[in-house]
């Protein structure tokens, strides 16, 4: 069965999807709080896309890594779960074997937010996994030159400055609104704090903002809400953002200035350290407007968040887990 946590321990609700989400629940699993990972369902890009364009399930890639970073099963069992099929296996090529059981689970329980319960089960898991969503979603974008495209993988590949984005479910239809279901919007109103990424702000964070429940619920939780900046700008996203920028549109989107801290990287990353062809996603580091945080009415705590390693710039998960738990314990204002 899965971890029970005592009612008594802090609770974290953890927002967002792609690769940022799982380094800062691997370091929060180690600390007596109870977790709550919600996990965007608007990934239309790899083996997840695929499935999603097969069998119209919720994209599993970004909930099989967060279940792995929650998961005390043996080294071995989460390898095998976590093994991407070689491409000389025709059928299976680029597959990842976690993908495919969340996509039976999913078939099996009638929607991916049973699935994922069973799973999360099955594996162990520390704390709680929940889709965003139980239907697949569409993240569509306006640009700022007034066009409009839909699906992840579209969005990031115009490189166009990006307005607003906002999901509707696969099969749209006028006058449906997509919901979480309660559990998301229960643990959001029940949580001491509401931790935002670190991620890729049009993509992973906002999708989950953008379901209408989810985001009222976020503006509205006792909790505060604390955004993990990005250490680097990311090309068709957030190219030439500063921090300011960052949260501005996170404010704008959900029409209020919900964002009460911000935690920003202040190590500078070595100019000849980033591989870029490796990153390629990576444009350069995102400066710095502390006056233009103020603004938005952000708590702002600057440190070294900073990790260098494979030639890239990451979060710290141990410094940034540290700050989280200190937070706990400070006063809102």
């Amino acid at each position: 069965m899965s971890v029970q946590q005592k009612s008594s321990r802090p609770k974290i609700v953890v927002i967002g999807g792609g690769t940022g989400l799982p380094v800062i629940l691997k370091g929060l699993r180690h600390k007596d709080v109870d977790i709550t990972a919600i996990v965007t369902v608007a990934d239309d890009g790899g083996s997840s896309g695929i499935l999603r364009n097969y069998i119209n399930v919720v994209p599993p890639g970004d909930i099989r890594n967060v279940l792995v970073a929650l998961s005390d099963l043996p080294d071995l069992a989460l390898d095998i779960f976590q093994y991407r099929f070689d491409s000389s296996d025709q059928f299976f090529a680029g597959h990842a074997i976690g993908n495919l059981i969340i996509a039976a689970l999913s078939e099996m329980e009638s929607g991916v937010f049973e699935a994922v319960q069973e799973l999360s089960s099955m594996m162990k898991v520390h704390g709680h996994v929940y889709p965003a969503a139980n239907e697949p979603l569409v993240l569509n974008a306006e640009f700022a030159d007034g066009t409009k495209l839909k699906g992840e993988s579209e969005i990031t590949a115009a490189h166009k400055a990006i307005k607003r984005v906002w999901v509707t479910p696969t099969n749209y239809q006028d006058g449906h609104a997509t919901k979480a279901v309660p559990e998301v919007v229960n643990a959001i109103m029940a949580a001491d704090q509401i931790v935002l990424g670190p991620g890729s702000l049009f993509t992973s964070i906002l999708p989950n903002l953008m379901i209408q429940n989810v985001g009222r619920a976020v503006c509205d939780t006792n909790a505060e809400v604390i955004y993990i900046c990005n250490i680097m700008t990311q090309k068709g996203e957030t190219d030439q953002f500063s921090d300011a920028d960052h949260v501005r549109i996170l404010n704008e989107h959900l029409d209020s200035h919900f964002v009460d801290t911000i935690l920003v990287n202040s190590q500078p990353v070595p100019e000849d350290y980033m591989d870029f062809q490796r990153w390629n996603e990576l444009s350069r580091p995102v400066t710095h407007d502390f006056m233009g945080l103020r603004k938005q009415g952000t708590r702002v705590i600057s440190t070294n968040f900073l990790q260098l390693r494979d030639n890239g710039a990451f979060h710290d998960s141990t410094k940034v887990v540290a700050e989280l738990m200190n937070r706990l314990h400070q006063p809102r204002d």
